[in-house]
């Protein structure tokens, strides 16, 4: 495997339409970010893994069914017979962004245990990646940093979004604290503007990636701006790229996790250690106009787009 992840898998409700009564209808799409994640890093030809749980119930065996039909290896994806699939219900804001239900109280990707991490499995990988929504309750949490160890430990590469869902945390300063372990970690951080803004207290994103440097050596930082685009941070250089605005957005959801792939993709064709202003432009280039594309339809993890389409669309752009 190049790619192994860890976290959440789970369905995503998103109204798609009103029915003739005029109730909103809501479309089953499957989802996770770090299945995202690996999602695009299969579509772009990598060999992948998921390591998670999910219940053994109508929405898992869905979830399943799913992720390998995108080329994610499933081996180490646990089918739990008692706690049900986790469900987000995502609706829209008048703004553009997303706001988020969950029913997960509990839900089966936050049963996950420290016995049910596969050393082999990342072990044989070159990237392990994760996020924070694995790091919500103290179960799951101890797993996840197990897995962190042995990465570490296996001198792996390490990909962290910390992707902060609010509305799973007991409260902010636990989840800081999670975000503080993680960062502890990682080679590669993805964090978005409003996350960076949270942590470092600093409104600037310049001086909010030197709050992190001050603390964690992370060698790739990108943080993710939206509507704004994109920027890197790598040694003494700051990168930013416009982002690729349509007219044709239906569903931002998954737009961050395309973007993380296509990063991600881009450090294994060209190592992380000796990167170039150009290399730089050219990776976030190559990743906001994946996560553009990504946005123009419904869902992520099944609709992924292809390296032509991605190709495309910057030739179109130029």
């Amino acid at each position: 495997m190049e790619v192994t992840a860890l976290g959440e898998l789970l369905i995503d409700f998103t109204q798609n339409d009103l029915s003739r009564q005029g109730n909103p209808m809501f479309e089953a799409n499957p989802g996770g970010a770090p299945c995202n994640v690996l999602a695009m890093l299969s579509k772009l030809g990598h060999e992948t893994a998921f390591m998670g749980k999910v219940g053994n119930d109508f929405f898992g065996r869905q979830l399943k069914d799913t992720i390998e039909e995108v080329g994610i290896d499933s081996s180490y994806l646990v089918m739990d017979e008692d706690v049900h699939t986790t469900l987000a219900m995502v609706s829209n804001t008048p703004d553009g962004d997303r706001d988020f239900s969950f029913y997960r109280n509990p839900g089966a990707d936050m049963m996950l245990s420290e016995d049910e991490i596969s050393k082999e499995a990342i072990a044989c990988s070159r990237v392990f990646h994760f996020g924070t929504l694995s790091m919500t309750h103290e179960g799951v949490r101890k797993a996840t940093k197990k897995a962190l160890r042995i990465a570490k430990d296996e001198g792996k590469l390490i990909t962290f979004d910390p992707n902060l869902r609010e509305p799973l945390w007991d409260d902010l300063e636990t989840a800081r604290e999670q975000v503080l372990y993680g960062l502890g970690f990682c080679d590669i951080l993805k964090i978005s503007d409003n996350e960076i803004v949270w942590l470092t207290g600093k409104e600037d994103y310049t001086e909010g990636v030197r709050w992190i440097r001050e603390r964690f050596d992370i060698p790739l930082i990108l943080v993710s701006m939206g509507k704004e685009g994109s920027r890197a941070y790598y040694k003494d250089m700051m990168i930013k790229k416009e982002a690729f605005l349509r007219d044709d957005t239906v569903d931002t959801t998954g737009a961050g996790d395309t973007f993380f792939g296509c990063i991600i993709h881009f450090v294994l064709e060209h190592g992380l250690n000796e990167m170039t202003q150009g290399m730089l432009s050219e990776m976030l280039t190559f990743a906001n106009a994946a996560a553009s594309i990504i946005t123009t339809r419904r869902g992520a993890l099944r609709v992924m787009p292809s390296l032509d389409e991605i190709t495309e669309l910057i030739s179109e752009k130029r």
